[in-house]
């Protein structure tokens, strides 16, 4: 579609919130984090009229709007999994180029490590069993189970290593450290990644997510508001979305997923290209995630992932750095992560990041994976207007 002038969609604020050692309840992350944005942005929340949000369960994003004293005129609670973010800045982009909203508020909260603790849900999620799930779920295939059965899949295909699939944990890691608010700080090898306990062959512990509490947000407004706005404005360049399969039997194949439609389209609509990019946020519940999207969005070619990775590439320092707070794998992964890489890539192009910063970040690739590669939300996010 043709943008109106002044309508380009900008991200004006981000905000997390501070779950401490046992959070509440995802409500106040929610507000919390939704606070910081809004007072990072320079808007107040009667502005607000446009309200993404999803995973609660109770009629999301009403319950949310409800919590926040909103009543807005744009809605989307759109449920793709981790990508739900990424996807939900797309259309938030479309709303303020369409005037059907000015300004947006995405936000997200999650208590799934307190949850735990407390003895309200048990580790593995129930995906229940209706629709094509039934063919699948009564023979106890779980989420972990199928990011690694695909993984052995693209060691056979193309013969990469546990070795470098350990190198995506390890170079996480590295970034975490400078990372203030990251889980885990302490750095680690590839050869404690391959001791540790197995938990889906191939993966053993630290080839999975950290289970965290969390909640982020971000503001987004029109180009023509942002000038009024304190703070530097980062544009919405170009966006891609994409869904591939429920049932695992269906997935056309184990090496290829859906950011590989939509990174191409993202980069397309940006009118950039991989090269171009400084920084990314990639979505990596698993190192395999990483890998495998890496190769799709465009950054090196099909099965030459684990050389890509392998030289210390996604560290920072390396030559394209990559989950920059420590991703997933380190930082926080609280059910969803996808708008905390939103949140992260902004500070980046904004050069707000203290120690970990990536010198001179203009351009950020922003990846969200949802399911077991069931969906992508890809977006492009820079510091210039197009």
């Amino acid at each position: 579609m043709t943008v109106p002038k002044g309508r380009r969609a900008v991200v004006a604020g981000v905000g997390l919130a501070s779950p401490g050692k046992v959070a509440t309840n995802p409500y106040a992350l929610i507000a919390q984090a939704s606070l910081r944005a809004l007072a990072e942005s320079g808007v107040s929340m009667a502005e607000v009229d446009g309200l993404a949000s999803t995973s609660l369960g109770t009629l999301a994003p009403i319950d949310v709007g409800e919590y926040l004293g909103l009543r807005p005129r744009w809605i989307d609670s759109t449920a793709v999994g981790g990508a739900s973010w990424e996807v939900m800045l797309a259309h938030a982009a479309d709303a303020i180029a369409a005037g059907h909203a000015d300004v947006v508020l995405l936000t997200y909260g999650s208590t799934a490590k307190s949850d735990l603790r407390r003895g309200l849900r048990t580790a593995n999620l129930n995906w229940g069993s209706r629709g094509p799930l039934q063919w699948e779920a009564p023979y106890g295939h779980t989420l972990i189970a199928k990011y690694a059965m695909a993984a052995r899949r693209h060691m056979h295909e193309f013969g990469t290593t546990i070795e470098q699939l350990a190198e995506v944990a390890v170079s996480a890691r590295a970034n975490a450290v400078d990372n203030p608010e990251a889980a885990y700080r302490d750095p680690i090898t590839v050869d404690e990644v391959l001791s540790g306990r197995m938990i889906a062959d191939p993966f053993t512990k630290l080839h999975c997510c950290i289970r965290s509490d969390g909640g982020a947000a971000a503001v987004v407004v029109s180009e023509e508001r942002a000038k009024d706005l304190p703070g530097t404005p980062v544009y919405v360049l170009g966006t891609g979305e994409n869904v591939s399969h429920v049932s695992t039997s269906q997935w056309p194949d184990m090496t290829t997923g859906p950011a590989s439609i939509s990174g191409p389209l993202a980069f397309s609509r940006a009118g950039v290209t991989p090269d171009d990019i400084d920084v990314c946020e990639i979505y990596d519940a698993f190192t395999y995630m990483l890998l495998m999207t890496m190769e799709d969005l465009g950054f090196c070619k099909k099965g030459e992932g684990g050389p890509f990775i392998a030289d210390g590439r996604l560290r920072l320092g390396g030559t394209l750095p990559t989950n920059t707070d420590g991703g997933g794998l380190s930082a926080c992964h609280p059910g969803q992560r996808g708008l905390f890489l939103v949140v992260e890539a902004v500070r980046q192009l904004r050069g707000e990041c203290g120690p970990r910063q990536v010198p001179d970040a203009k351009l950020a690739c922003v990846s969200g994976t949802g399911g077991w590669f069931c969906s992508s939300g890809t977006v492009i996010l820079g510091t210039e207007a197009p």
